[in-house]
């Protein structure tokens, strides 16, 4: 069975994974774990209050075929947790690794994307991260990116960053085009 993990933060944007969370696990039976620093309860901007399976520690790559990293507050807020470490184990051992929002930011940071095809809310925003060296391999467009196996999008684009993780996962078919199709509808 495929496993995703999302690693929540504080105030994460809860819109920027429920599309995932809902379509892999209702409909194409997808085990979803979530993730806290500690394991304790975090609170989305939306008030979403979640109780984690887990905490970090817990994510293990041998475990889980994918990390999705969510974006929100945390990182506006100068209080979000360094996912160098994580994000790498992840990608090192052929996991799919994927953040929206401030969490593409979040993975500039790691140098995961210095190399593959990305996107996020702003290059500026990649480019206040020390470590970034990806500009040329930027994508200032509204939809996901996938490179690599590694997912990006801005946090406006909910729906190609659910059907990029997806495909990365091979995942993507029949059920989940139908089910994405859905929620893409007033895009068209």
């Amino acid at each position: 069975m495929t496993r995703i993990a999302i690693a929540l933060t504080p105030e994460f944007a809860d819109w920027e994974c429920a599309l995932l969370m809902a379509v892999a696990r209702a409909y194409l039976g997808v085990d979803v774990v979530t993730a806290s620093p500690d394991g304790a309860e975090v609170t989305s901007m939306g008030g979403l209050r979640v109780t984690p399976d887990l905490g970090y520690d817990g994510l293990d790559p041998a475990g889980f075929d994918a990390l999705v990293i969510p974006g929100g507050l945390a990182w506006e807020k100068g209080t979000a947790p360094d996912f160098g470490p994580l994000a790498r184990s992840f990608h090192s051992e052929g996991k799919v690794v994927g953040g929206i929002c401030a969490a593409a930011s979040a993975l500039a940071a790691t140098g995961l994307l210095d190399r593959l095809a990305h996107t996020g809310n702003a290059l500026e925003s990649h480019r206040e991260q020390p470590a970034y060296r990806g500009e040329a391999y930027y994508r200032d467009q509204p939809q996901a990116v996938s490179d690599g196996r590694v997912v990006t999008a801005p946090g406006s684009s909910p729906v190609s960053f659910a059907t990029e993780i997806l495909k990365a996962l091979d995942l993507w078919g029949p059920e989940a085009e139908v089910e994405i199709a859905a929620f893409a509808r007033e895009h068209r």
